[in-house]
Order: C-alpha cells, then sequence, then structure tokens
C-alpha cells in the first residue's frame, strides 16, 4: 500500500493518462491492441492532477542542487535491422495522440490564438496531460522518454504544427530547455533545473533564446557577449524573437565566449535582464519578446556544454523548425485539395483546370521531399550518425518550399486566401518564418 504523499509510480500515472486517452478519443484503433497500450502508456502520461498553469510568474527561484555525479543521459535508441524510416508502433502511437490534440484542440483555438498572441489554458492543459514536452527528458528524471528520438520529437511537431505552428511552437519551446538539460547538462544543472519542468502541479516554463536582431545573423557567431569575471559571467547583448519571454520561468541563452558560441542558463529574474515585445509577423500565439541582458551576472558554473553541444543545438533547432513545415505545410495542402476539388468555375471544378491541378501537385511534391529528408535527418540522429548534411539540405527547403507552399496556399483561394475567415493567410506568414527562426524549438 503506497503511503499518502508518495509520489505515484510511472506504471500508476500511465494508466491514468491511458483511460483519458481512451475515454476523450472515443478510442484509437491502435489502443485496442494491450500490448501497444501497456507501452504507449508509459510514454504518454502526464498526471490527472497536473494543471499547466497558462501565466505562471516569471522568475521562480531555483535552489541549487547537487547531483549524484555523472549527468544522465538519455539511453540511446536502439538500432534496427535496417534503415528504415517508418515510424515504430509507439512512435506512431504517440503520433496519433499528438494528431487528435492539434485537430481537435488546437487547430479550433489557431485564429483566435494568432489574434489574442496567447495560448488558451484549454490547449496547454491538454497538452500537458499528454506530457509532449517530456518526450525527450529521461524517466530517471522525472519525464517520460525510455530512450532519446529525435524522430519521436519530429512526429510530434509535425502533428502539432499541423494543427497551427504558433500554438505548437508555444507549447514546445519548454521542451527545448528541458532537452539542453538533458542533452547538455551537468548532474547539479539538472538536479537543480529539471524537477521544476516535470512538476505535476505547475510545471516551469523556458526559452532558448540564440536569435539575435541582426541581418543575415550566424548563430555561430553571436554579439551577445559573456566574460568571465572570477566566479561569475557578465553576458551583454540583446536577443530577438524569444518565445514566451515575458513569462518563462528559465532562460538558456547563447552568447560568444572566449570566442566560442556557448549556452548560458539564465534565470529571468537575474539583474539586467529586461523583456521587450517584439510582435512577429508569423507564430504570433508565441508571444515573442526581445530579451535585454545588461551586465547580467550568473555564476560561472550556469555554463551549459560545450561549443559542439551549442553547435548541436542550433542543428537539432533548425531540423525542428523543418519539422514544424512540414505539418503547416500538409495543412495547406489538405485545405487546396478540397478546395479545389469543390469550387467550381465555369461549370466544372477548378482542380480541372491545368495550372491549378499542377500548382497542387507541386505543393504535394515539394512536401514529400521535404518531409523525407526530414525524417531521414531525425533518423541519422538516432543512430549516432552525422546529420549534418541532411539537416542543411532541409533548412534549405524550408526556406525556399515552405514560403512558396504558403503562398501557393493563399493564391489558390484567390480573395478568400487573404482574408482571415481561411487559415491560409496566418498558414503563409508561419511558413515564412520557418526557414530563418533559430532556438526557440529543439528535437
Amino acid at each position: 500500500m503506497s503511503q499518502p504523499h508518495a509520489k505515484p509510480t510511472l506504471a500508476d500515472r500511465g494508466q491514468s493518462l491511458g483511460m483519458r486517452l481512451i475515454t476523450r478519443a472515443g478510442g484509437l484503433d491502435a489502443m485496442k491492441n494491450p500490448a501497444l497500450r501497456s507501452k504507449v502508456e508509459k510514454v504518454l502520461y502526464r498526471s490527472a492532477r497536473q494543471g499547466f498553469k497558462a501565466q505562471v510568474t516569471a522568475g521562480r527561484v531555483f535552489s541549487a542542487r547537487s547531483g549524484s555525479g555523472s549527468p544522465t543521459r538519455s539511453r540511446p535508441t536502439r538500432p534496427r535491422a535496417e534503415f528504415d524510416l517508418t515510424p515504430t508502433d509507439d512512435q506512431q502511437m504517440i503520433r496519433d495522440a499528438a494528431r487528435e490534440l492539434a485537430e481537435e484542440v488546437m487547430r479550433p483555438a489557431g485564429a483566435q490564438a494568432d489574434t489574442d498572441r496567447t495560448v488558451p489554458a484549454e490547449v496547454r492543459d491538454q497538452a500537458a496531460q499528454l506530457g509532449m514536452a517530456l518526450l525527450g527528458v529521461p524517466t530517471e528524471l522525472g519525464g517520460v522518454a525510455e530512450e532519446a528520438s529525435a524522430l519521436t520529437g519530429v512526429l510530434v511537431l509535425e502533428e502539432l504544427s499541423r494543427g497551427d505552428m504558433g500554438l505548437a511552437v508555444a507549447l514546445m519551446s519548454s521542451a527545448a530547455v528541458a532537452n539542453c538539460l538533458v542533452n547538455y547538462g551537468d548532474s547539479d544543472q539538472q538536479a537543480t533545473y529539471l524537477p521544476a519542468f516535470t512538476d505535476d502541479q505547475a510545471p516551469a516554463t523556458g526559452a532558448l533564446a540564440i536569435m539575435e536582431p541582426q541581418p543575415l545573423f550566424d548563430p555561430a557567431a553571436p554579439r551577445t557577449t559573456a566574460t568571465h569575471d572570477g566566479a561569475e559571467l557578465i553576458l551583454d547583448g540583446t536577443k530577438s524573437l524569444v518565445v514566451g519571454a515575458g513569462t518563462a520561468d528559465l532562460l538558456v541563452v547563447s552568447a560568444l565566449l572566449d570566442g566560442e558560441p556557448r549556452l548560458v542558463i539564465v534565470p529571468p529574474a537575474t539583474p539586467g535582464v529586461t523583456i521587450a515585445d517584439d510582435p512577429a509577423m508569423g507564430i504570433r500565439a508565441a508571444r515573442t519578446g526581445l530579451l535585454h541582458l545588461n551586465q547580467v551576472r550568473v555564476p560561472a558554473t550556469n555554463l551549459l556544454g560545450s561549443e559542439p553541444d551549442h553547435a548541436d543545438a542550433v542543428a537539432r533547432g533548425r531540423l525542428a523548425w523543418a519539422a514544424a513545415a512540414v505539418g503547416t505545410a500538409q495543412a495547406v495542402l489538405d485545405q487546396v485539395t478540397g478546395y479545389t476539388t469543390d469550387r467550381t468555375a465555369f461549370g466544372e471544378p477548378i482542380a480541372h483546370r491545368q495550372a491549378v491541378a499542377f500548382t497542387v501537385a507541386d505543393i504535394a511534391i515539394e512536401l514529400d521531399g521535404l518531409r523525407l529528408v526530414v525524417w531521414r535527418a531525425a533518423a541519422r540522429l538516432d543512430r549516432g550518425l552525422d546529420a549534418a548534411d541532411q539537416i542543411a539540405h532541409a533548412r534549405v527547403l524550408t526556406a525556399t518550399h515552405g514560403s512558396r507552399i504558403g503562398s501557393d496556399g493563399v493564391q489558390l483561394l484567390g480573395g478568400h486566401g487573404f482574408v482571415k475567415e481561411f487559415d491560409n493567410e496566418r498558414w503563409y506568414r508561419d511558413l515564412r518564418g520557418a526557414g530563418l527562426m533559430e532556438g526557440a524549438l529543439l528535437v
């Protein structure tokens, strides 16, 4: 018999989520398989008592704690006998859950969230109950991941962005910080900061701040600087398009230290940290802000990882944005396919016109190519292989074809594509940014 205040086991919590999923969704066909259901419950759990606070007061105090010595990392993905991009049964279950969240909760809320520049409480609650922000945190650290999987993160981001990219970015920005702590943090950093992100009652929110307000920004050469001063680091600079900057409990900031780009943990309540609003053309539900750092002093122990870890975070962030673009582009394709088939002109569906049919076909071809590159890059990361080329390809394809797909989606609807009654104008704005954003997301 468990103690009154004992923390529920993973199995207990998994059963709780599994029942909620079946009740709310009416039962996924795949969930009827007892073996698969048992697996997905472990991965998808969040406590039934969990309540995600939409506006947690920024500046949560983190008490320094000592770790066990060696940091805890996610276990490597079990290699398959042959190279195969088909999602595993577990990944497909998680993907289905994310798709339901996107279609039933996020898509209906997307337009108003874009206008209000905020995430509705219901959307945050549903995402938190599914544990989406903790898919990269090992169970040993209070998360839900049994092994490291960039492909799982890519699949989730794709499905969430199919509902609404702005909401997806807002929801998964905290996951980026948690993933940084898991992937690059030492045991003391993990012990100090991760428990707040895995808290059942009021999970912490975070923001990965890499982007800067300058033309042709190079994340390998940020203008934000960090200098040593005894046992402290002094940070100066400005970060732009920081997701949820005004409400984040913890910031991970990139800065140039001794000529090398590094990641630094910065609590937002630190003297010298100021936040200003920074509305963007797209992803408006993510409520981006400017982060000003003026002689900000943090302990030197807040240095997170190494220079190669910074490069890894940038690469994984770019892959995450490409995955988000895949999801939104899929939403565009779904919409224009039905619209051009149903819309008639001169006595026939406009899809019968060659120019329209070819444009829709081009969207499908470009989307399929982008998805293949994104999945392949993620699969290579999971196998411990170099994915630099594939991530670079995904970045270029996102920047080149993402905005084109968004533009074609607007054009195919004619005047309807230019008004807010349809989602196409928002999707276009979101896709324009996916190929140039740095940081904020990380798989």
